[in-house]
């Protein structure tokens, strides 16, 4: 799967559910309406990630959303997941795209730094994330990019924009209308009761043509 609508929204998995409860909740969002699905789980517990990004990825099929994998570009490939979400600290670009191929969807945090992103997409990225733009209990220690980043972005930039960190159905609307293409959620969604009511409650901002990407004139 290649060159997806980055638009939306971005559902980034709970590394702290139970598997039952991860394929369920995943499940919810996207029939909630994400577009997207991020497998993010930092254990070094090998086996249950394999067991996990397999499961998830055969759900990701069956209902037509690309799952990538955060961080760890041989269990994308491994696996055969649609693409890599890379970090500061991951592999580089060149080393992702050679090992997953043309058709992988890579993605590349650049936190608070314009020139990270036109670099990325100098190198091949296919979306950048910039955040943390509200407090982050996933993050809590995560810098903090301004909402005039996005506009920067979307001036310069010609591949999607995606926005993390603290979003909630009510401050997403000032994101959007920013310029995020997408915005990237994990306690917003898997941390609520109704993950699938949260999914619809995000999704729908994208729905309301008020929310404009702002002109480029800054």
């Amino acid at each position: 799967m290649k060159d997806p609508v980055i638009k939306g929204l971005y559902a980034v998995t709970d590394e702290h559910l139970m598997p039952d409860r991860l394929l369920d909740k995943t499940a919810q969002a996207i029939r909630g309406g994400a577009t997207i699905v991020q497998y993010r789980n930092k254990s070094s517990d090998r086996q249950q990630r394999i067991h996990e990004a397999r499961a998830l990825l055969s759900l990701c099929r069956q209902l037509h959303v690309p799952l990538i994998i955060n961080d760890d570009v041989m269990l994308a490939k491994s696996e055969g997941a649609d693409g890599v979400h890379l970090g500061k600290h991951d592999e580089s670009i060149r080393q992702a795209r050679a090992e997953l191929g043309e058709q992988a969807i890579i993605g590349v945090s650049c936190y608070n730094d314009l020139q990270c992103a036109i670099t990325a997409q100098e190198m091949g990225a296919d979306y950048v994330a910039f955040g943390s733009f509200f407090p982050s209990p996933t993050k809590p220690d995560a810098v903090t990019a301004p909402l005039e980043l996005l506009q920067q972005a979307k001036n310069t930039l010609d591949i999607p924009v995606v926005a993390i960190g603290g979003i909630t159905p009510h401050n997403a609307t000032t994101l959007i209308g920013a310029g995020a293409d997408a915005v990237a959620v994990i306690r917003g969604l898997f941390g609520h009761a109704n993950t699938g009511f949260m999914a619809r409650e995000y999704a729908r901002l994208f729905d309301r043509r008020q929310y404009r990407v702002a002109s480029k004139q800054y």
